[in-house]
């Protein structure tokens, strides 16, 4: 299973599943990152956490652990 946490700096991926359940998962998908959705991953920080993604026109920056639990196609 590849997930967002794995991309390089500068690619386009698209998310095929999150892989949480409640209100982790909720949070989640409130920010915008949903089944089908394109990322781009914008920054890594230099011990990798956070990452910043660009997510339906916007930048977000999510932890890493939040990152390894979204699936990517």
């Amino acid at each position: 299973m590849k997930t967002l946490n794995d991309v390089k700096i500068g690619k386009t991926v698209t998310v095929k599943k999150i892989h949480s359940e409640g209100a982790l998962k909720r949070r989640i998908m409130d920010m915008g990152i949903t089944k089908g959705v394109e990322v781009c991953i914008r920054k890594v920080a230099p011990f990798g956490d956070p990452i910043e993604i660009n997510v339906r026109g916007y930048e977000l920056s999510i932890r890493k652990a939040d990152a390894e639990m979204i699936e990517i196609a």
